[in-house]
C-alpha cells in the first residue's frame, strides 16, 4: 500500500457524507451535463435527510410525552424545496423576514405552523404577519409599541411572544444582544402587556430564548430558569403556553475524533512556530501568538461532536438539578409546550456545494494555488474556516497521477483574502482545468448566508435531487419569485 508522504504534514478531516453523495461523484456524465448548463458553482439538495433529521428529533420528544413543535429556521437555506418538505412533514417554519414569511404563506404554510423571529420588524413584516395570524416573538418595548399600533388599527388582539435573555450559568449571566432581560422581564408582562394596560393588543403566550453557545448544561440551566418564570407569573393569573430554545442543536460533521483533535494540536503547533503552517499566512483561527504564549480559542464551528442533535437534545431534556428535577419533567408536569427552531442539524447531510478548476499556480512561497470558479461568499458562515476536506472528482481519466499535491484554494474575487479555504488541503493529485472540487454538508447556513454578488457575479445555482425518477435526475430549485410590496402614500414603513 503507497504511503501518502504529505499525511503526516497536513491533518485531514474527512467529512461524513451520504450515500446519494458519492453516487453522485462517480456520475461523471451527468456532472459534466449540470456544468455545462450551469456554470460554476452549484449547489446540489437531497430532501431526503431532512425528513430523516426532523424524524429523530420528533422521536425524542415523543419518548419523553412532551407537547411540541419543532420549526425549521428558514434562514438556514434559500431553496424551496425545504420550506416544501416542512409543510410536507407537518413541521413549522421559523421566519425570519418579511420575504421568508410571505413565501411561506404563498406556498400554502398553515399560518398556526409560523413563527416571526426577525430581529428587525418594520411595519410592512408586523402588518403581513399579523393579518394572517402568525405568532411574533418580540424583542424589545420598541417592536411591542409598533405591533400594538398596528394590532389596534386592525381591530385584532395579537398572541405574541417575549424573546428573553441573561440566564444565570456558573453564577454569571450570559451576554445576548436579544431580548428582554430575564431578571425584569416578568414585571414588564404583568404591568405592560394584556388588556387595559399600555400594550392592551398584545397577549402573552410563551418565551423564546437565543444562546449564543453550543453548550448543553446552558440550554438546560436556561429552560429550567424559563419555567421558574413561568411559576411566578402564573401565580399572577398569567399562563405560559410554551418555552422556545431557539436553535444551535450542535451535529457533527467528522468522521473520526482523532482527525478533529490531530488538527487542533498541529494547529497549536503551527501558530507557535513549532511546525510549518497548515493554514495561509500561519493564520491561527482564533488562536494568536502573544509574547511567546499561545492565546485564544478557536473561533470555529465545533465540527465533531459525540453528541449530536437528537443526542444533544436528550442530554438537555435530561440534565438533573439538584433537586433531581428534569427539563423535561417541569416542563410535562406544568403542560408546557416545548418549542425549538432547528436550522444547520435539520439540514445536516442534504446538500453540497461543488466548483469547477479554472487554474493552477505556485505563489512566491512555493505553495500551489488552486484557482476555482467561485468565491468565498458562496461557501462562508460565522465560522472561521470549513473544516472538511473537499472532494476532489478527477474528469480527466488520461491526466491522473499518483503525486499527492496540498494546496491552497483560492477564488475569483479581486481580493487577496479571498481564499475559499483558510487551511491547506492534501489531494491525491494536483487537480487539472476541469476538474470539480466538493465541499460536503454545506447546505446549512454555508452557501447563502453571507453570499455576495460582487464583480457583478451569478448567485450560485441551487439544484436539487428528483426522486422521482428511476434514474438520478436533477433539476434547478426554483427560489421563490418576489413582487416587492407597493410603497402608499400615507404609510409609514
Amino acid at each position: 500500500m503507497q504511503t501518502d508522504p504529505l499525511s503526516h504534514l497536513y491533518p485531514r478531516l474527512t467529512a461524513v457524507t451520504s450515500p446519494w453523495m458519492t453516487e453522485l461523484f462517480d456520475n461523471h456524465s451527468l456532472l459534466d451535463d449540470l456544468f455545462r448548463e450551469y456554470g460554476s458553482p452549484i449547489n446540489i439538495h437531497h430532501a431526503g435527510p431532512f425528513a430523516e433529521n426532523y424524524e429523530s428529533y420528533r422521536c425524542v420528544l415523543e419518548k419523553h410525552r412532551l407537547d411540541h413543535t419543532i420549526f425549521f429556521a428558514r434562514k438556514a437555506n434559500k431553496c424551496r424545496i425545504f420550506v416544501k418538505e416542512a409543510k410536507r412533514l407537518g413541521l413549522g417554519v421559523d421566519t425570519a423576514s418579511y420575504r421568508e414569511l410571505k413565501e411561506c404563506l404563498d406556498l400554502g404554510c398553515d399560518p398556526d405552523k409560523l413563527v416571526l423571529t426577525a430581529a428587525v420588524k418594520n411595519e410592512i413584516l408586523v402588518r403581513l404577519a399579523l393579518q394572517h395570524g402568525v405568532l411574533m416573538v418580540l424583542d424589545n418595548e420598541d417592536e411591542c409599541r409598533l405591533v400594538n399600533r398596528i394590532a389596534e388599527e386592525l381591530g385584532i388582539v395579537s398572541k405574541i411572544g417575549i424573546r428573553i435573555s441573561g440566564f444565570l450559568h456558573n453564577g454569571e449571566k450570559l451576554y445576548s444582544r436579544f431580548g428582554f432581560d430575564v431578571d425584569y422581564v416578568a414585571e414588564f408582562i404583568t404591568s405592560q402587556l394584556e388588556s387595559g394596560n399600555h400594550f392592551g393588543n398584545l397577549r402573552f403566550s410563551g418565551f423564546h430564548f437565543h444562546l449564543n453557545s453550543y453548550s448543553i448544561q446552558e440550554r438546560a440551566d436556561a429552560i429550567i430558569q424559563t419555567i421558574y418564570l413561568s411559576d411566578m407569573l402564573r401565580k399572577k393569573g398569567i399562563s405560559t403556553k410554551f418555552i422556545d430554545l431557539g436553535g444551535g442543536l450542535l451535529m457533527n460533521y467528522l468522521a473520526d475524533r482523532e482527525d478533529w483533535e490531530t488538527f487542533r494540536a498541529e494547529l497549536k503547533k503551527a501558530v507557535m512556530g513549532e511546525r510549518n503552517p497548515i493554514t495561509f499566512g500561519n493564520n491561527g483561527l482564533g488562536y494568536e501568538l502573544i509574547n511567546g504564549s499561545l492565546h485564544g480559542e478557536t473561533d470555529v464551528y465545533p465540527y465533531y461532536n459525540e453528541t449530536p442533535k437528537e443526542q444533544f437534545l436528550e442530554a438537555v431534556l435530561i440534565n438533573k438539578t439538584e433537586n433531581g428535577s428534569t427539563p423535561a419533567g417541569m416542563l410535562r408536569e406544568r403542560n408546557i409546550e416545548l418549542r425549538m427552531e432547528p436550522g444547520r442539524s435539520l439540514l445536516d447531510q442534504t446538500g453540497m456545494t461543488m466548483a469547477r478548476v479554472i487554474h493552477r499556480k505556485k505563489d512566491q512561497r512555493g505553495d500551489w494555488l488552486v484557482g476555482l470558479e467561485m468565491n468565498r461568499s458562496q461557501l462562508m458562515s460565522s465560522s472561521a474556516d470549513y473544516l472538511l476536506d473537499p472532494i476532489l472528482i478527477p474528469m480527466q481519466k488520461s491526466a491522473v497521477d499518483s503525486i499527492p499535491a496540498a494546496v491552497y484554494f483560492t477564488g475569483g474575487y479581486c481580493l487577496e483574502q479571498d481564499l475559499i479555504l483558510k487551511r491547506k488541503i492534501t489531494l491525491p493529485h494536483l487537480p487539472y482545468i476541469g476538474d470539480i472540487i466538493c465541499f460536503p454538508n454545506t447546505a446549512g447556513y454555508m452557501m447563502h448566508f453571507y453570499e455576495t454578488q460582487s464583480h457583478l457575479y451569478d448567485f450560485t445555482t441551487n439544484l436539487v435531487i428528483n426522486e422521482d425518477s428511476e434514474e438520478m435526475s436533477i433539476k434547478r430549485d426554483e427560489l421563490y419569485k418576489f413582487n416587492k410590496f407597493p410603497l402608499k402614500r400615507g404609510v409609514r414603513h
